[in-house]
């Protein structure tokens, strides 16, 4: 008796589960999202970016060359505390076609980038991330994602009292 009472209420269960996701197992439509180009896009950088990767003394070398622009994708506060001297911030949830075509004049312009996770000792302004979600990794991405294709990233990981790299910024100046 209790066997035959327990397979119509899991029927009605799974009715009631189907009634308020129709399209529970079926992929949810958006023009607007795809993992697939994500992952296509991933899958490029992967192939170039590892060639990009500088030094400290490269990223020195190229940050005085004529038309370089170094981008800071973390958020304007941290930006604002501590970054590279002459670095622009655009944070990476606000990169879209029209804000980076203001900060980078053309696509083959090239285009430094540092995260979090170069810089130690500066818990603050350059607060570690999961290795495997540092912010050079989706910066470099989703610069290839708009058609950039001169982008280089800065590689090692540097003490932020120790580096040749020059610094701008709130927690510069108490110094």
């Amino acid at each position: 008796m209790k066997t035959h009472l327990i397979l119509p209420a899991c029927l009605i269960a799974f009715t009631l589960t189907q009634a308020e996701n129709p399209a529970a197992g079926q992929p949810i439509p958006n023009r607007l999202i795809s993992y697939e180009g994500f992952e296509k896009n991933v899958q490029e950088v992967e192939k170039i970016r590892e060639a990009r990767r500088l030094t400290e003394e490269e990223f020195l070398q190229r940050m005085s060359q004529p038309g370089v622009v170094i981008l800071d994708a973390r958020s304007a506060s941290k930006f604002q505390l501590r970054h590279i001297h002459g670095a622009v911030n655009l944070s990476l949830p606000d990169f879209n076609e029209a804000a980076l075509a203001q900060i980078i004049p053309s696509k083959d312009t090239p285009v430094l980038i540092y995260c979090n996770n170069n810089f130690e000792n500066s818990p603050i302004s350059f607060a570690s991330k999961s290795f495997s979600t540092a912010l050079n990794l989706h910066t470099f991405v989703s610069l290839q994602g708009y058609g950039y294709t001169n982008v280089y990233e800065l590689g090692p990981l540097l003490d932020v009292h120790t580096t040749r790299l020059p610094f701008a910024g709130e927690e510069v100046k108490e110094k």
